[in-house]
């Protein structure tokens, strides 16, 4: 089979000629190029490296080794992603607030909801019409307080009312809410093809609607959302979403803890990436869905645990100790 007859599938899928070539190689320790062409996906996988040894040779590597490659890349692809939402927020926010062109913030593709009725009425009329799936992304922000309880009584209302039409809903949390009562109270209330699942890090909040439809937030403090019905905008949060989602740890109905290595739990690891990347404990609070005093006290046990007497001397002792540089 040439490189032209290699079947069509997924970039994230092994074919059968590809499952094949892998095991020959295994077995032999090596494989000749010219066989590999027959499954490209072995090199796409990166399952199959040139020999050290010849150039007309490819030697396997192990899948765990591939894997954790393949994971490194789509995590700093994904913080690449922040990074740039982030920056535009941070451009177009100045705009928003501009009081000679309120409207100009409305177009048949994007429209604004300012207030938590005015916000929470516009989710329930898109969501009326759900029939397949909802996805949402929630982060700690608003969950607590009296905004947040009232959102989510109406939520459970309208989420219950989705599942019953026969609709899916899947959510992402942070790890840092895998536990929390309430939230554990919420799934077990509702009824039908509902999952969940968390991160270490999540966007801010999202709710798409059978990829149609997303809301966002338009401001920090999330009184103020963006309604998107631009196909390739909502697509591409659609796209986002899946690529978190494969990456993230199941917790409803069946939850699975999160993976440690050599006892650094990804919590940690997570924290030592965001003190080196020299964020305030803050930023590091909210961007893991946790509170600064939660925050502080992981940070104190990790500059206990390295030893370190100083914020600089921490960073260096973790880039140092190789936390970083272990597998997810």
């Amino acid at each position: 089979m040439t490189s032209e007859q290699h079947p069509r599938h997924s970039a994230e899928e092994l074919c059968s000629t590809g499952r094949r070539l892998y095991e020959e190689a295994l077995r032999q320790g090596d494989l000749a190029t010219e066989a590999a062409e027959a499954a490209p996906c072995l090199l796409d996988l990166g399952l199959l490296r040139p020999s050290a040894d010849s150039l007309s040779r490819l030697e396997p590597v192990a899948p765990v080794v591939a894997l954790q490659q393949l994971l490194r890349a789509s995590e700093e692809q994904i913080a690449q992603q922040r990074r740039r939402e982030a920056r535009l927020t941070e451009t177009f926010d100045p705009l928003m607030r501009l009081d000679g062109c309120p409207e100009a913030t409305d177009t048949p593709h994007l429209r604004t909801h300012s207030g938590t009725e005015q916000i929470n009425r516009a989710i329930t009329e898109a969501m009326a019409e759900a029939s397949r799936e909802v996805l949402t992304v929630q982060p700690r922000t608003g969950l607590t307080g009296r905004r947040g309880e009232e959102s989510d009584a109406i939520a459970l209302v309208r989420d219950q009312e989705v599942l019953d039409r026969g609709a899916r809903v899947r959510t992402l949390y942070p790890h840092t809410l895998r536990h929390f009562p309430s939230i554990a109270a919420r799934h077990e209330r509702l009824v039908g093809d509902i999952e969940a699942r968390s991160l270490d890090e999540v966007t801010d909040r999202m709710i798409l609607i059978d990829a149609a439809v997303a809301f966002i937030p338009a401001n920090p403090d999330g009184t103020v959302a963006l309604e998107i019905r631009h196909p390739a905008m909502v697509r591409h949060l659609a796209t986002t979403f899946d690529r978190l989602w494969r990456l993230a740890t199941p917790m409803y109905p069946e939850a699975v803890p999160p993976p440690s290595s050599n006892g650094i739990t990804p919590r940690q690891r997570a924290i030592a990436t965001l003190l080196v990347e020299g964020h305030t404990d803050a930023v590091i609070a909210d961007r893991l869905g946790m509170n600064i005093r939660t925050a502080r006290v992981h940070i104190a046990k990790l500059a206990a645990t390295l030893g370190s007497q100083s914020r600089a001397q921490l960073g260096f002792l973790i880039a140092r100790s190789g936390i970083l540089d272990q597998g997810c």
